[in-house]
């Protein structure tokens, strides 16, 4: 089995104007991602995903073109199967081979941002070939599943402190979900703005709704750890990158201030990053983003580095359908995930790109059990949607 072909699009959903929000990313207008198609001599198709932006927060030609052109052309001829081997050979680059002999890492001098959405495409997508391949699905491959089904919390909440109440019912309304995620920080006007909406949100939700906080890791420690305190009597099941990803020494101090669990990754790349958020105990939960960390090999590295930290696995899942149903797939198979992220942001990506229905039942969703990643490829539509090739 070898690689005959790698093919990857800057695909552009538009979002309804009348289910788009605002964020500190702006209005998201459009869900943007960069969808890689592989496919072996022998026909088999396997999809992956890389990002490099929130929604509409960013430009994918430089990422599509790196796919295309530095990347595909590396993989092609070799062996799917091969995943693990030619996840190192991308990351080390030249020194591959030197790497290999040594038993040790020695990375291109870009081995984050692109390079790594790039792997991630990468990853996933081969991952979808060999499970394909096997006719069994990943999970089954990274060890097998501990359940068939998992506990979504619906991902969204950026109405204001009037309406964010009846917004998370929605929710919940929706899918019979159990917990909810709001957004806070940059998008308000200060700490007490945000504090106003989360307590607003506890009044109307009651006691037996868990309720997580997202600042997209806009506030300082300091106004984190105002945040925080405002927030005390509100029961957050976790605050979401509360600081910058560059601050890991900040997050720290914030998480040895509070009670709130702090979570933090989806800005993270690669084991090593998350190594350093363990160790300076920076984080109660890890969020890596299979699109963005490098894969689904990553991610379950990452996982396993979470597990020997007595640390838990909930990976950032707001993406298109590849990096979801890869999520998914490490969510089944990673002894440390407990819980799925499920976007109630109308985001078009998961759900136009799969010709099966994408849905959350009382506030669980299924785990596939359809070879690969489980994804049924809507290829009509990333043509369709695709703005660079």
């Amino acid at each position: 089995m070898r690689i005959k072909s790698a093919q990857a699009w800057w695909v552009q959903i538009p979002i309804e104007t009348e289910q788009q929000h605002v964020s500190d990313f702006g209005r998201l207008r459009t869900f943007d991602a960069a969808i890689l198609r592989l496919e072996t001599e022998d026909g088999i198709v396997g999809w992956g995903e890389g990002k490099n932006a929130a929604g509409s927060a960013g430009h994918y030609g430089t990422l599509v073109h790196l796919l295309n052109h530095e990347f595909g052309p590396r993989i092609v001829g070799r062996d799917p199967a091969d995943v693990s081997v030619i996840w190192e050979d991308l990351y080390n680059g030249v020194r591959a081979e030197k790497s290999a002999i040594a038993g040790h890492s020695m990375p291109d001098f870009a081995r984050r941002g692109m390079s790594i959405a790039a792997i991630s495409a990468v990853d996933i997508a081969l991952w979808d070939i060999l499970g394909k391949s096997e006719s069994k699905p990943v999970w089954q491959l990274l060890g097998g599943r501990k359940a068939d089904r998992m506990q979504a919390y619906a991902s969204g909440g950026w109405a204001d402190k009037d309406n964010i109440g009846k917004q998370l019912q929605s929710y919940i309304d929706k899918g019979g979900f159990r917990a909810v995620k709001m957004r806070v920080g940059a998008m308000d006007p200060s700490p007490n703005g945000s504090a106003e909406r989360v307590l607003a949100a506890r009044k109307a939700l009651g006691p037996d709704v868990d309720i997580m906080v997202d600042s997209h890791g806009t506030f300082t420690v300091a106004g984190a750890k105002r945040f925080a305190y405002l927030c005390r009597d509100a029961d957050l099941a976790w605050f979401e990158e509360p600081v910058t990803g560059d601050d890991k020494q900040g997050m720290a101090e914030l998480r040895a201030s509070t009670h709130i669990p702090i979570a933090a990754g989806e800005s993270e790349a690669t084991r090593f990053d998350f190594r350093d958020l363990a160790t300076l105990r920076s984080a109660d939960i890890f969020q890596p983003d299979p699109a963005n960390c490098g894969g689904i090999s990553e991610a379950m590295k990452i996982g396993t580095l979470a597990s020997a930290f007595n640390l838990r696995l909930a990976p950032h899942l707001w993406a298109g359908a590849p990096c979801f149903f890869a999520g998914l797939q490490v969510c089944a198979a990673s002894p440390a995930a407990f819980t799925v992220e499920f976007s109630l942001g109308a985001n078009p990506m998961i759900h136009e790109l799969s010709n099966a229905p994408v849905t959350v039942s009382d506030g669980m969703i299924a785990i596939p059990e359809t070879p690969g990643i489980g994804l049924d490829m809507n290829e009509a539509a990333v043509r369709a949607y695709a703005i660079q090739g």
